[in-house]
């Protein structure tokens, strides 16, 4: 993949679908009990980074604000989360970030990037 080529990513029916300018350098798994539920592997962007073209369907879960959990009404994959940039445990006031999921990316090799664990359970 050139750095020219968007990597494509989409939940499973489509009504949600996204690319960013680069693939992933790392993914993280947390253990929270959210994402360990979901079983996601994030792949953080800055939100200019992050092109949706598609956003139908989609429902959000807040429970953790000011964390936005969001996925497709329609067929249920989780697709993205919305978060503020964190140090040292702690959101950083003011800067934000874009999760998305890096196993609905079409035509990408997920098992050739670093996992970075994060102890989401008891962080926070």
């Amino acid at each position: 993949m050139s750095e020219a080529t968007p990597l494509k990513g989409s939940c499973h029916c489509g009504a949600t679908r996204f690319e960013v300018t680069a693939p992933p350098k790392d993914v993280t798994r947390c253990n929270c009990t959210f994402c360990s539920k979901r079983g996601v592997l994030w792949a953080y962007y800055p939100p200019e980074q992050v092109k949706f073209t598609s956003r139908e369907q989609v429902a959000t879960y807040d429970r953790n604000a000011p964390v936005e959990h969001h996925h497709c009404q329609k067929c249920g994959c989780g697709t993205w989360t919305d978060t503020p940039v964190w140090e040292n445990n702690a959101p950083v006031p003011g800067q934000f970030k874009v999760g998305l999921n890096a196993r609905l990316f079409d035509d990408f090799n997920l098992d050739a990037v670093h996992v970075k664990f994060v102890d989401g359970r008891n962080l926070w």
